[in-house]
């Protein structure tokens, strides 16, 4: 028996909650290093404050994609229950995030939200699998892709538009701007509502019918930790490959995340962030000094803030495109992949040739078109495509191993080691990112999985 065709509208509503996720990932990935830095981290110390994200992902989603395999209640279904609880959690960390008064804290509520948010997320790439013919799955996770695109953009600009709106960029040392706070406020509340239009405008298929789906008869009652050290074991070679992949992707992303704004706002805007503790507060010059060059940062951090969400903007309108293409036509995930991951290095390696800020629109241009019509879709699609159905969300769970530990591995010391090999400036990052982001280009030539490259459209009359 074969699943269903599914229409436009009933993708869209299926993918719209993570309009809500992207808002999340968007103000923690654009605003963290900043919330870091003015309550007086330094740029060396940025890398490992973020590992609280990585982390947290390496050990909620094996579990969240296992519980939401077997998770089913009739009126909520398989995986909305965890999209809902994620943003409960997640709206609740965003708003207080910004009312952070030491690193400690604004480390720990970054723990929070990553967590919070990765309760919500992969069971929404699971549902994809879910609901979706492998024929379609190509197109939902673009659509995916496109919304997300949609929600790095606006979230990524929240803070210099209601700066716009005349609430204030400046704030004493150690507290962070009322534009920000703000900005985090309404985060969360996108974040909760897009969340409950999906889980109320989108029905899941029942056990039975998945079954049917998927021609099994039989449950599944195996334990959690023997099901998953199990899977560990059955890890097909296609996800294996797709790791690397993965591997040299999100090292240049974690890369960028947290240090785009210190490398930018210094090399690029010439606006670092002053360092309080070199300055006397008692002394009116220096503490008049003091504000001149933090209210210039903060509001050099929020332009790095609406160029970052240009990357959103490009993977938005690429993935429009191909969300059309793929509707009607098979594509080759590999070489798209591929030539998408490279075009995004390219984006990162001009960077630090940049003097007009400009120029940036460019740069993050290509890391868009990496982001939203590769990154955020293709891996996922290939992964689809070779995985047993009724393991999807575990598998999917597993499968962001591939994400979390290069991360990992860029926190504890890879970013500022490959970095400082090239020199002292914070700008060298991102020639780091850039250099990743082709060689993950390249990796898919390890991809050699036909069914996960191409799906063959089969003619049935089922």
């Amino acid at each position: 028996m074969q699943k269903p065709k599914l229409g436009f509208w009933d993708i869209w509503n299926m993918s719209f909650g993570f309009l809500g996720i992207q808002f999340g990932f968007a103000l923690q990935g654009g605003f963290m290093s900043r919330i870091f830095q003015t309550l007086g981290a330094v740029k060396d110390e940025i890398p490992l404050l973020w590992i609280a994200a990585p982390l947290t992902g390496l050990l909620v989603q094996p579990i969240i994609g296992f519980l939401s395999d077997r998770t089913w209640s009739s009126r909520f279904g398989r995986r909305r229950p965890y999209f809902l609880v994620g943003a409960v959690l997640s709206s609740i960390a965003l708003f207080f995030v910004p009312y952070s008064s030491a690193l400690w804290m604004a480390a720990g509520f970054l723990w929070i939200l990553d967590a919070s948010i990765n309760i919500s997320m992969e069971p929404f790439r699971a549902l994809v699998a879910d609901k979706l013919p492998d024929s379609q799955r190509s197109y939902g996770f673009v659509m995916q892709a496109f919304i997300i695109g949609i929600g790095t953009f606006i979230a990524s600009s929240l803070p210099a538009f209601v700066s716009m709106l005349g609430v204030s960029d400046q704030a004493a040392a150690g507290v962070i701007p009322q534009s920000v706070k703000v900005a985090f406020a309404l985060g969360a509340l996108v974040f909760l509502l897009t969340i409950l239009w999906t889980v109320f405008k989108t029905k899941e298929y029942s056990p039975d019918e998945m079954a049917q789906f998927n021609g099994e008869t039989e449950d599944d009652t195996e334990g959690m930790i023997s099901s998953i050290s199990k899977t560990y074991s059955l890890i097909p070679p296609t996800m294996l490959k797709l790791g690397v992949v993965q591997f040299f992707s999100w090292f240049a992303f974690f890369t960028m995340w947290s240090l785009a704004t210190p490398a930018l706002t210094e090399s690029v805007f010439q606006a670092p962030a002053p360092v309080a503790s070199l300055f006397d507060m008692t002394n009116p010059t220096q503490l008049a000094d003091f504000d001149v060059q933090n209210t210039a940062y903060q509001k050099a951090a929020n332009s790095v803030g609406v160029y970052m969400g240009l990357y959103g903007i490009s993977s938005m309108i690429f993935a429009l495109l191909l969300t059309v293409y793929t509707s009607r036509k098979r594509i080759n995930r590999k070489y798209l992949h591929m030539a998408c991951l490279i075009a995004g290095g390219l984006g990162f390696l001009m960077m630090n040739y940049i003097t007009n800020p400009t120029m940036l629109i460019v740069s993050f241009s290509l890391i868009g078109i990496s982001w939203g019509g590769s990154i955020l879709s293709m891996p996922y699609a290939m992964l689809s495509s070779s995985v047993n159905p009724k393991q999807m969300g575990l598998m999917m769970g597993i499968f962001n191993m591939f994400i979390v530990i290069p991360q990992i591995i860029a926190a504890l010391g890879g970013i500022n080691w490959t970095s400082s090999l090239l020199g002292e400036g914070a700008i060298h990052a991102m020639t780091v990112a850039g250099i990743a982001l082709v060689l993950a280009g390249l990796s898919n030539f390890l991809i050699t999985d036909k069914n996960a490259i191409t799906y063959q459209m089969k003619e049935t009359n089922e």
